[in-house]
């Protein structure tokens, strides 16, 4: 009997652990985001074009699926975007100038592949290194502000997202080696410092996608298993706290500032490094005075991911997913900005996780505690039955 009711405990300790953590919260947050946002679209879809709703609503849930390879290659920037937003928020700190970071990441990764000669195995590993340096330094320096000034991070990055870009956009076009000024955009880059396609036919997907997982797993290990991660989260709660006990505030924020841009950056060099789909080319960058909306994007992933490097990995697949398929409703009269609605409106809920989160959260757990409940109840019969028993 008395082991009987360890098991029970032991199962509803679990399950009450399960229920009431933050993952859970955040999971079923994003789930109600998710479904909600997706009937909002089909609203509008019914009311844009009656008949053709059904139709576009299917490319919008299932098209990703036959175009595989351009969802993971889609997914890989935003994924290191998200990331660099969502390892900042972490630590307190709001990286909007992700864009900025990934935009001097690509350039970095850019300068080395057109202006270095080196061997085809090494060339781009150097070029994929170098733009995460580019992104680290566009990070250090709004850093600098926030540790030693107390500037806001919000007004330095986003006012270096601009800076970036309009730096970038000048070192490319006075570039003869890189820009080609009747095409208006640089030239293809040399196949060494392409990095390697994964092999799906009409694809540009490469292994930037499987670096930027290993990465993604690596900050949940840093974060969640390491005294450093520790330390940089505790920074992030209260700065003042985490000073008097020890731990050096500024140069944390710093670091944080210095690593998200470094990641934003890895985000520039996976999505220029990576080759095209047509023989003998690669992708290129057009200067034209626009800030690089992966950069943006990537807050979006890191809202719907909940911060989380995990939750991240999956948001970056589901969003691009639905990219891939929004683009196809076309082919049933609808224009391809119906998904930058559905999507919109996904992150416009996820913001509200905790709302959301007490109304379907709360409702899943007490049915979990009704159903073990009436479990420990139905057990304990059993066991005063047979007690009985024995006592006849």
């Amino acid at each position: 009997m008395q082991e009987n009711n360890n098991i029970n405990k032991k199962k509803k300790f679990n399950l009450g652990n399960i229920v009431h953590s933050s993952g859970f919260s955040s999971l079923t947050a994003a789930l109600m985001a998710i479904f909600l946002g997706l009937v909002f679209g089909f609203i509008i879809m019914l009311v844009a074009r009656p008949g053709s709703a059904v139709a576009g609503f299917r490319f919008i849930i299932l098209g990703g699926f036959n175009r595989l390879g351009d969802v993971f290659y889609f997914a890989t920037p935003i994924l290191m975007t998200g990331l660099a937003v969502g390892f900042a928020f972490r630590m307190g700190l709001f990286n909007i100038g992700a864009s900025g970071q990934y935009t001097m990441g690509m350039y970095f990764a850019l300068y080395v592949g057109f202006m270095f000669d080196l061997p085809a195995g090494i060339h781009w590993v150097v070029a994929i290194l170098a733009g995460m340096l580019g992104g680290m330094i566009w990070g250090f320096i709004p850093g600098i502000f926030k540790a030693y000034l107390n500037v806001n991070e919000v007004i330095t990055s986003i006012m270096f997202n601009y800076i970036g870009m309009f730096f970038v956009d000048m070192w490319v076009q006075n570039s003869s080696t890189m820009y080609v000024s009747n095409m208006a955009r640089t030239r293809y880059l040399p196949q060494s410092a392409q990095i390697p396609a994964l092999g799906i036919t009409g694809s540009n997907v490469n292994f930037g996608i499987v670096l930027a997982i290993i990465i993604g797993i690596i900050l949940y290990i840093v974060l969640e298993k390491t005294t450093f991660g520790y330390e940089l989260k505790a920074t992030g709660f209260n700065k003042h706290a985490s000073e008097y006990a020890g731990m050096r505030g500024k140069k944390n924020i710093i670091l944080t500032m210095v690593i998200a841009g470094g990641l934003a950056g890895l985000g520039g060099a996976f999505a220029i490094l990576a080759p095209s789909a047509i023989s003998g080319s690669s992708m290129t960058y057009e200067p034209i005075n626009i800030i690089a909306a992966n950069g943006f994007n990537g807050i979006a992933v890191a809202l719907l991911g909940s911060s989380h490097p995990l939750g991240i990995i999956l948001s970056s697949i589901f969003i691009s997913h639905i990219q891939r398929g929004g683009t196809l409703t076309s082919l049933v009269g609808f224009k391809p900005e119906i998904i930058d609605v559905v999507i919109a409106v996904i992150i416009y809920f996820s913001a509200f996780s905790m709302i959301m989160n007490s109304a379907l959260g709360r409702f899943i757990r007490r049915r979990l505690h009704h159903d073990v409940d009436e479990e420990v109840a139905e057990t304990a019969n059993v066991v005063t039955d047979h007690n009985n028993k024995e006592a006849e």
